[in-house]
């Protein structure tokens, strides 16, 4: 799955996830709606995410073949692993270098530690 999409692609691929199933007719609708895009655009801008296995449109229904929210974690996974070589840890250290934590977000961050710690 390619998790690199342009801007528009985004805007694009939230109103499949905030819509599915939805018919390809009302899809067109919507981006006509919210995008003015025309009829080709939309099936350009669909024939490429499902390209990439982000959707998929079978009879005239499209559909997710990933959560939004499996893709956002896929993607960060990818961020982490090519810009930190896969450290966590290093990732982290970098994000909260800039930023003081709040009480309240060092009690989530550990409860989540606590919750994936193997062991």
């Amino acid at each position: 799955m390619d998790t690199e999409l342009g801007e528009v692609q985004k805007i694009f691929a939230n109103i499949i996830w905030e819509s599915e199933p939805v018919s390809s007719g009302e899809l067109v609708r919507i981006c006509e709606e919210k995008l003015s895009w025309k009829k080709s655009t939309t099936y350009t801008v669909l024939r490429k995410l499902c390209e990439k296995g982000l959707f998929q449109n079978q009879d005239g229904i499209v559909t997710s073949l990933i959560s939004k929210e499996d893709f956002f974690a896929a993607k960060s996974e990818k961020f982490v692993e090519e810009t930190f070589h896969g450290s966590l840890p290093s990732f982290i250290a970098a994000f909260i270098s800039h930023k003081k934590l709040t009480s309240e977000e060092a009690k989530e961050i550990q409860s989540m530690i606590d919750t994936f710690k193997e062991g």
